[in-house]
């Protein structure tokens, strides 16, 4: 195969398909917009959904590609092996109801072959078998065979692994896929070592689905007139692939950070196992945190949400660089590496915004460095606590297991700042487990107690529902909207009183709030008022209302059936309270203080004149 840079295989991606038609739409940002149900990007298609699903792309294009940036974090625990990545970037390629499955095969084939050097002897495909409802896949066979791939490289396999569709939906375009497999090497398990061996040797490298059929009720199919291909080969994969690597660390998206955390801590990487893990995974996530602090809706660490997820990755790499006795104000050159060398032609926001970056950067890592040291003091008291525990309960009988209790896992928490799933990394590491259900069942109790009604205070923070304090209530939902324009989407109701006199509303921050950013905030609030819009309300389970992006928090406790307020297209929140019918009826907005609350929450108060 040819050697390859990651960036002459993003570029060779885009040119190949160019030249065949397609408009290169470019990269959308990673956080999710809300109608997808998940936080991230996690699917190069999953931006492209409503176009494969009978929209007309505002391109006015039928043949579309671009390199897609995703974020991956529900297998967190598997960074640090050689091949899981949070951030990885996916090549794909559309047919808006233009071209199928002869052109795509073909040209497929021509990529892997022609422009990767693949050897066409060894590439594998498997093809959906087919089964009462939908017919066996053979035009697809056919078409592979005619190219060039070998009749006993053809594997005719189920749906669970061969079709694609959104699952409990009616009358919306599914279809099979043809799956792209190569070897690791040339040195079979046995002999019925294949693609569905689970020894390693065989790798899917990228997929082409086919969207021919609509679903039907039961499960039934029919053939669609509008026809669609969706592709997705992943960078990452293909770049060790072309270039004879097995450790995507080797590639030449992480070397330079490699090589840099080698040479600041003098560990040559993989001389040792559990060093060579925690260099792998302040590699991967910081190469995430710039990613998705600096993407075009970029996020800052906060408590709750996308926010809570990258001060998850940030605090884990920062634990994990002091494993290694790696400085941690060298987290800020990492993040230079992958923003000046890495990235600056595939994302040039990237540099646009790097100051901002590595000031984000920064204030996290000073952030938690002051509270890490006495929270591990803290934790290694807990297991001291728990030895002489066994040690005393031996001479009884007593049998103590290697447990940290709920309570005490939310007291780490709630005191110290340690996430959940840093106190069961660091007790895994130990030979401990953490009781998950008696720290859910702690956190609760604690939220309730902080939730406590008051005697004669009403719901939704209010003193009375009186006209005031209606238009008060209304608005919050305001402030709350325009607070995210200003510091960020991420931004969030954290707690709110209201009076008939004035409003007080809380929310993550991790800063005093600037003057100018005060006066923006109210001068976005006041023009929403002048635009005079229709406040409406509308009852809907409260799964839709997550699934249209209403404002939420804690959703398990709302009833099946909830209210959603949509102030014109600003504002969209789950409510209990009252509202006015129009923002007109509100008069002018004007903040009064803005404080500290507590740790990371700040407090606005405002009135209405």
């Amino acid at each position: 195969m040819k050697k390859i840079t990651s960036k002459e295989l993003r570029n060779a991606w885009l040119d190949f398909y160019k030249e065949r038609g397609h408009e290169d739409i470019g990269a959308v940002s990673l956080i999710g917009d809300g109608t997808t149900g998940v936080m991230f990007n996690v699917a190069g298609m999953q931006p492209l959904m409503p176009y494969l699903l009978g929209a007309k792309h505002p391109s006015g294009k039928t043949r579309l590609c671009n390199v897609q940036g995703c974020v991956r974090t529900n297998d967190i625990e598997s960074i640090g092996d050689e091949s899981h990545c949070t951030f990885f970037e996916m090549m794909g390629n559309w047919s808006l109801g233009d071209y199928f499955k002869k052109e795509k095969t073909q040209w497929t084939f021509d990529f892997l072959t022609k422009i990767l050097g693949f050897d066409s002897n060894k590439i594998c495909c498997s093809v959906f078998e087919g089964d009462a409802n939908a017919p066996r896949d053979e035009e697809t066979a056919d078409l592979l065979k005619k190219i060039g791939i070998k009749p006993e490289n053809i594997f005719y396999l189920p749906k669970k692994d061969n079709w694609w569709e959104l699952e409990g939906t009616v009358g919306t375009p599914c279809g099979p896929d043809n799956e792209w497999f190569y070897p690791r090497h040339d040195n079979p398990c046995s002999d019925k070592c294949d693609i569905t061996c689970d020894c390693g040797r065989w790798v899917e490298i990228g997929n082409d689905v086919y969207m021919q059929y609509k679903r039907l009720e039961g499960g039934k199919y029919t053939e669609l007139d509008n026809k669609n291909v969706d592709t997705g080969f992943g960078l990452e994969r293909n770049l060790m692939y072309v270039n004879g690597i097995t450790d995507v660390y080797k590639t030449d998206l992480y070397a330079d950070v490699i090589e840099y955390i080698s040479e600041k801590t003098g560990i040559e990487y993989g001389s040792n196992a559990e060093l060579t893990k925690s260099m792998r995974i302040v590699a991967d996530h910081m190469r995430t945190t710039v990613m998705l602090i600096g993407d075009i809706n970029g996020i800052v660490p906060s408590n709750v949400g996308a926010g809570y997820i990258l001060r998850r990755l940030m605090r884990r790499a920062i634990r994990h660089a002091k494993k290694i006795e790696l400085d941690t104000n060298e987290l800020v050159n990492i993040a230079k590496i992958f923003i000046e060398k890495v990235y600056n032609e595939a994302y040039p926001l990237l540099i646009e915004k790097e100051d901002y970056i590595i000031s984000e950067i920064q204030k996290e890592t000073d952030k938690f460095n002051k509270t890490i040291e006495q929270g591990l003091k803290e934790f290694n008291k807990v297991l001291s606590g728990i030895e002489r525990h066994k040690e005393f309960a031996a001479k009884t009988g007593e049998v103590v297991k290697n447990e940290i209790n709920g309570k005490t896992a939310f007291r780490l928490y709630d005191t110290f700042g340690f996430p959940l799933e840093l106190t069961q990394e660091l007790a895994e590491e130990k030979g401990y487990s953490v009781d998950e259900e008696g720290f859910k069942a702690a956190f609760a109790e604690h939220q309730a107690k902080s939730k406590a009604v008051p005697a004669g205070e009403f719901k939704s923070g209010l003193a009375d529902t009186g006209e005031m304090t209606t238009k008060y209530h209304t608005a919050t939902h305001l402030l709350n909207a325009a607070l995210k324009k200003v510091l960020g989407a991420e931004c969030h109701q954290a707690g709110s009183n209201i009076t008939a006199e004035r409003l007080r509303f809380d929310f993550p921050c991790d800063h005093k709030m600037e003057a100018d950013e005060l006066k923006r905030v109210e001068e976005i609030v006041n023009s929403w008022i002048e635009e005079k819009l229709d406040v409406t309300s509308q009852e809907m389970p409260k799964q839709r209302a997550v699934e249209i992006g209403a404002e939420h928090q804690f959703i398990e406790r709302y009833p099946d059936i909830v209210s959603v307020y949509s102030i014109g297209d600003v504002s969209k929140e789950i409510c209990t309270g009252p509202h006015v019918k129009n923002t007109s009826e509100l008069g002018k907005f004007k903040i009064t203080k803005e404080e500290s609350s507590s740790a990371g929450v700040r407090r606005i108060k405002a009135i209405l004149e």
